[in-house]
């Protein structure tokens, strides 16, 4: 017997097959008039009304209401197979019910559910849900999480793919660290010790130069950083980009301000079930158009507003773009510009990896994104000229002899070129008003994590 995921061709087939039908389509089966049909998932709530017991069975598509004349043997997240006639009934999930005639468990589930996992999110610590993130992630808010993300990611490539850009994969396994630094987690790697990547950014420039000139990839970057904060993450997914023949970090700008729109606009249209669950969390998509508005200010000048800002809350004098200038530059970028998004650019030097280009002997050609008092994005121009890379080394305390693979990248024929990355589980978050970027992470790693 053939099920499908789609309701019918035409009614005389749809009346003379047996067919599953998903419980966001219940009710159109109740207005066809169909007389038996199969509903297929997990037991999500039971309620037992003494000759009448309700059910609420959840699928990939929601849940739907089953009625039963007689008490059923099920327990919650057992998984069932359930036939009967689908009925309008206004007080039900999506407007439908099935009147069951023939049951079938297909895994009957143990009844020591460890948390309540059909419970609301909001209301169980963060720690419970991550200890137990095999059954968390069945909770149907939570899983809509994982529905954003993806329309995130997909946009993001659909953003890109449209203007010509490359999808590229390139290795976890380094040598070294793009950056310089010493934040890395080593492996053993047969008789020798690799590094997981920080960031696939030597490879995206390597890529550029080969000749493709526009690429991005989305994939894990790896931090061995001693955090344990609310916006941290030692594993996480990375939107990178990277484009040749720009003349500034404005080009890059500009690009992801054409890229955020675009993805603002997918999620208005493909998840308005997914936010609204989330609103009570203060969920919300910005306006497409509403980021075109979004102000760049020079590192100075952000300072400074984020200094005028933070008086006004008496707070202390602000030395530089930390955790709360960003919320204080953000705060005033909706008043002032109607857009929780701003950028700031030209940071000094000392604040700067050593291959970002510099605009002038104290500031560079790079930039943040700061989204809802968080920064999402940092990017930048880098050095593409040998002799510039050679000569900004010894600053940094660093040897030619440590970045053979950039000698050789540099040496011989490298465009003018600059990208920057997206934190996908940073914006996922901001967008869902989760406090926490470890609830936006499937199997969230950091430093006392790292199972499931």
């Amino acid at each position: 017997m053939k099920s499908l995921n789609v309701l019918w061709f035409n009614a005389e087939v749809y009346y003379t097959l047996h067919m599953r039908v998903l419980a966001k389509d219940m009710k159109s089966a109740a207005e066809a008039g169909s007389k038996n049909v199969e509903a297929l998932g997990w037991v999500h709530r039971i309620r037992e009304l003494g000759g009448v017991n309700f059910v609420i069975l959840r699928d990939r598509s929601g849940s739907v209401q089953l009625v039963f004349n007689e008490k059923s043997p099920l327990t919650l997240e057992s998984v069932i197979r359930v036939e009967g006639e689908p009925a309008l009934n206004d007080k039900a999930p999506g407007g439908a019910e099935l009147r069951v005639s023939k049951l079938e468990v297909l895994n009957q589930a143990a009844p020591d559910l460890p948390y309540q996992v059909n419970g609301d999110p909001a209301k169980i610590g963060l720690d419970v849900l991550l200890d137990n993130r095999i059954l968390s992630l069945r909770n149907p808010k939570i899983r809509a999480i994982f529905k954003v993300q993806a329309v995130i990611i997909e946009s993001f490539s659909a953003y890109l793919r449209a203007n010509d850009f490359t999808e590229i994969k390139t290795s976890k396994l380094v040598s070294g660290g793009t950056e310089g630094g010493t934040e890395l987690f080593a492996v053993e790697y047969f008789e020798d010790k690799v590094y997981l990547a920080q960031s696939p950014q030597f490879y995206k420039e390597v890529m550029v130069a080969s000749g493709l000139e526009r690429v991005f990839e989305v994939a894990p970057a790896y931090r061995a950083e001693k955090h344990d904060t609310p916006r941290h993450l030692n594993e996480y997914v990375s939107m990178d980009v990277e484009m040749g023949f720009i003349e500034s970090e404005r080009d890059l700008i500009e690009l992801e301000k054409g890229l955020l729109a675009f993805v603002f606009e997918e999620l208005n249209k493909k998840c308005a079930e997914e936010i609204a669950l989330w609103a009570p969390q203060g969920a919300s998509v910005p306006l497409p158009e509403s980021v075109a508005t979004s102000p760049v200010l020079g590192h100075e000048e952000a300072l400074a507003i984020a200094n005028n800002e933070a008086a006004k809350y008496q707070k202390g004098r602000l030395f530089d773009i930390n955790p709360e200038a960003e919320v204080r530059l953000c705060a005033w970028a909706e008043r002032e510009h109607g857009s929780a998004l701003v950028f700031v650019n030209e940071f000094p030097r000392r604040y700067r990896p050593f291959y970002t280009y510099p605009l002038d002997a104290s500031r560079t050609m790079s930039f943040d994104a700061l989204f809802r008092g968080l920064e999402i994005t940092t990017g930048g121009r880098r050095q593409h000229n040998y002799d510039d890379f050679i000569e900004v080394l010894p600053k940094f305390g660093l040897k030619p002899e440590f970045f053979p693979g950039y000698m050789m990248l540099l040496r011989h024929g490298c465009p003018p070129h600059g990208g920057f990355a997206i934190g996908c589980e940073r914006l996922t978050a901001k967008i869902l008003g989760i406090a926490n970027v470890k609830e936006a992470s499937l199997f969230p790693r950091d430093r006392k994590r790292i199972t499931p």
